[in-house]
């Protein structure tokens, strides 16, 4: 995380806060995630390097610059144009090149391009999205806030066979992931 420059993926107004850990808006009612729940995220999914990765919820990009260090390849996904052209900017900026955005309902997976050794989101969902678990390889592992009541529960779960083994990691708070296996926009 240290190797990627933080202050490069929030708006100007908002750099001088790039290292404090809370989460900070990026625009369309989005925002960049806390550094430590981007920790969080790249400790559960115990990336080795040469993962197949898909990251649901692009954002700025900090995120995907942050896993594109600890996986082989990572396809992310966002669902709104501006966000997603920011971020390829920034990403091709900074010389990210295993990364492949494409601007679609995240919710949904990539299933052209599956199986994935990992998925990443970065939004909260309703419920695991079955999609996403069905699109996992064998022992493949899904990280995704999932809301639990008030608060949202960041939670990974492993494919063992037709099963996802889950646990939780701790509560966290998201914006609703919005597409076909999420929230209503």
């Amino acid at each position: 995380m240290a190797g990627v420059p933080r202050e490069r993926f929030v708006p100007p107004e908002h750099q001088r806060r790039a290292y404090a850990d809370s989460a900070l808006p990026i625009g369309a009612g989005q925002t960049i995630s806390q550094p430590w729940i981007v920790a969080a995220i790249c400790q559960a999914l115990e990336l080795g390097g040469d993962e197949l990765l898909l990251e649901v919820g692009t954002g700025s990009g900090y995120s995907t610059a942050v896993l594109a260090r600890l996986a082989g390849t990572v396809l992310s996904v966002e669902r709104l144009p501006g966000l997603a052209s920011a971020a390829e900017r920034a990403l091709g900026e900074l010389g990210v090149e295993n990364v492949e955005l494409t601007v679609a309902d995240g919710s949904r997976g990539l299933p052209e391009r599956a199986p994935f050794d990992a998925v990443a989101v970065h939004a909260a969902a309703p419920a695991p999205p079955r999609a996403l678990i069905d699109q996992l390889a064998e022992e493949g592992r899904l990280v995704v806030p999932v809301t639990a009541g008030r608060t949202d529960v960041l939670t990974l779960y492993r494919r063992r066979g037709d099963r996802a083994l889950t646990h939780e990691i701790g509560p966290c708070r998201f914006v609703p992931l919005v597409g076909e296996e999420g929230f209503d926009a």
